[in-house]
């Protein structure tokens, strides 16, 4: 089992006690406190250890407004066990650079834990939406484009499908989604089967157990298509995801509002891993390029460790 498994696993389980949803952010003028960016997922999660609810770089500007260029605000959903700065603390400063209006929030865990999306995912998304609605109202946009990391990636889904998001998002990138689950390289489906770790299991990290692959949550959100028409549907996914097993579960059934890429295709000098992906340049310059596809260019090709061996 990789080290990055073994978070998964572990930061669920140190969360403890039952969870209360987080609020996400209040404040619905100004600008909110920024942490620094960072070159990758684990200098973040230190940092955030000490700033748990601080937002991510060039996000949260609440006085923002689109641009002609880019109409749409990009709303940044995050990962299981995952807090927004820990997520986004590098893309977050490039979309916002690049003339979009971006934001992120908190939501799924206790209320300024560094621990988030750990709730149920139904929950989870409920929140997101609401936060999607307030930054619809404040910036008078149309619609939004989601850029959403691991369950970050796929409960918006959920959102598209019962909670109105239909006719509110007009783009979903996800970067290593869970779409269809994770077997965790047969080790969850494994501790599944064991009487009373789903139990124990949902009791820190709900949102855990319906990740898994054959989950009633999954099997009802795929249910009926997996995508719905006049969305336009980007995967990015990694080879050497050690989270989302196998990798090609994250891919969502061809249609022609669908986008499965390969990182590896694009650039097959990239290691990056699951807990990596949303740091990474050529990642980065897809997700750039699912937003704008009229001027997309192709990511430099550069050598990319995963972030942890």
């Amino acid at each position: 089992m990789g080290a990055t498994t073994r978070r998964w696993l572990t930061a669920a389980v140190s969360l403890g006690a039952a969870l209360l949803l987080g609020a996400g952010t209040a404040q619905a003028s100004g600008k909110e406190p920024t942490g620094p960016v960072q070159p990758n997922i684990l200098t973040a999660a230190v940092y955030s250890l000490g700033n748990p609810t601080i937002a991510p770089p060039g996000a949260n500007d609440w006085d923002c407004k689109p641009s002609a260029a880019h109409p749409n605000p990009v709303l940044l959903s995050n990962g299981t066990t995952a807090n927004a700065y820990e997520n986004w603390a590098n893309l977050s400063w490039k979309l916002a650079n690049a003339g979009y209006c971006v934001f992120a929030g908190n939501f799924g865990g206790a209320p300024g834990s560094f621990l988030q999306t750990v709730g149920p995912v139904a929950d989870t998304t409920k929140a997101l939406a609401a936060f999607g609605d307030k930054i619809l109202a404040t910036t008078g946009a149309a619609k939004l484009d989601v850029v959403g990391h691991s369950q970050g990636g796929m409960n918006v889904r959920y959102w598209i499908k019962y909670l109105g998001g239909a006719t509110k998002i007009s783009r979903l990138v996800g970067l290593s989604p869970s779409n269809h689950g994770t077997d965790l390289f047969g080790l969850l489906s494994t501790l599944e089967m064991i009487p009373g770790v789903p139990a124990a299991l949902g009791t820190v990290c709900q949102a855990c157990n319906e990740q898994a692959v054959g989950s009633d949550f999954l099997t009802q959100l795929n249910s009926g298509g997996e995508t719905v028409d006049g969305i336009q549907y980007t995967v990015i996914q990694t080879r050497y995801d050690d989270v989302v097993t196998p990798y090609t579960s994250a891919f969502l059934k061809a249609g022609p509002n669908v986008k499965n890429i390969l990182l590896q295709n694009v650039c097959g000098l990239d290691f990056t891993d699951h807990l990596g992906i949303t740091y990474d340049p050529v990642a980065e310059g897809l997700v750039l390029n699912a937003l704008d596809p009229a001027h997309a260019k192709t990511p430099p090709c550069v050598p990319v460790p995963p972030v942890i061996s």
